[in-house]
Order: C-alpha cells, then structure tokens, then sequence
C-alpha cells in the first residue's frame, strides 16, 4: 500500500483500503480516538465491535489474549485467510474496542500488500466501508461516495465482491461456527 496511507493511520487518520474479502474502512485499532472516528463516520451502532485485523498471532499479545494450544493449531490452519476468530479480551483498558462485550474478533488477512500494512502501521480496525445497515462498497468510487472528504485516504483495489468473512469462536476449546462465510468449517 502506498506511503501516504502508511503516514495516514500512524497519524490517527482513517483509510478505505481492499481487504482480503472487501473495502474496510481502516483504522489503527490501539488508537481510541481514531475508533471514535470511524464509529461517528460510518454510523456504526456504538455497542456492535469491530473486527480487528492482525499481522501475526503474536499482535494477539497487544490485546492481553493469550490462546490454547489447540486454538493456535486451529488458526495457523486457516490464517491467513478469510476466518475471522471471536476471542475473550478482559483486559478494561481495551473496553472501547470491545464495546461491552469483552470479546473481539481478529483475522489475519491473506492479502500480501495489507500484511505489509499491518506490519507497518500495527492492527487495524476494519468494518466494512459502508454505513451501518447498507450494502458494502464493491468499489472504491462507492465507498468515495459514501464517505467522501470524511476519511483521509482512500486505495484502489479494483472490484471486491466477497463474501465476508467466516466467523468462529471456541467454547470450552470446541470449534463454534458463528457465521458460515467465505470459507466453508466442517465441524
């Protein structure tokens, strides 16, 4: 991804990049103020969490989550890549991330110029590049026409037109499927 973003989210800004799946609306997710920003700019339901993108299972550490033996197996078979995994996050100074819940979602995307980003500017929030309730942004110019001069950089990725992504959790270290999505988990 370019510089310019790169500068962007270090800086607190916010960015419409291609993810793995489809346009998120980006922004470093350790950064409370810029959290409140993408809440307020995509008018997302303030008690709704968003996922968080990583680099690596060890920017789990950040969060203060800590996995199981089987749940590591688990993620390094299907990260990266279009699984997204619902983990405890207890820790109350991560409250504003998780909004109540005192869970979080966490995906390593398999998208080499976003793992880049990641590894560059650290996790990152990414809710779809949509208003709350509408249809994701398929294409930059949609996701321009939502937002417009409200977020600070935008990154052609040409068409995106995915499903989101699956969404697990484990109860007990037991594999639960929350959302069936782009990648089929036979329990």
């Amino acid at each position: 991804m370019k510089e310019q973003v790169v500068e962007v989210l270090k800086n607190g800004g916010i960015a419409v990049v291609p993810t793995d799946t489809i346009y998120g609306l980006v922004g470093q997710a350790l950064n409370q103020q810029t959290i409140e920003r993408i809440y307020k700019t995509r008018e997302r339901n303030p008690g709704k969490p968003c996922i968080v993108l990583i680099a690596s299972l060890d920017d789990l550490l950040k969060f203060n989550v800590r996995i199981s033996v089987e749940q590591e197996k688990f993620l390094k078979q299907y990260w990266p890549g279009k699984v997204s995994v619902v983990l405890p996050v207890l820790d109350p100074q991560f409250e504003y991330l998780s909004r109540g819940t005192k869970t979080l979602a966490f995906r390593i995307p398999d998208h080499p110029e976003l793992l880049e980003l990641l590894t560059q500017t650290g996790p990152l929030v990414a809710p779809s590049a949509n208003k709350e309730g509408e249809s994701a942004s398929k294409t930059i110019e949609e996701a321009r026409a939502v937002f417009g001069d409200n977020v600070d950089a935008y990154v052609d990725g040409g068409v995106l037109d995915s499903l989101p992504s699956t969404l697990v959790t484990f109860e007990n270290d037991k594999l639960v499927v929350l959302r069936q999505g782009a990648v089929e988990i036979e329990l």
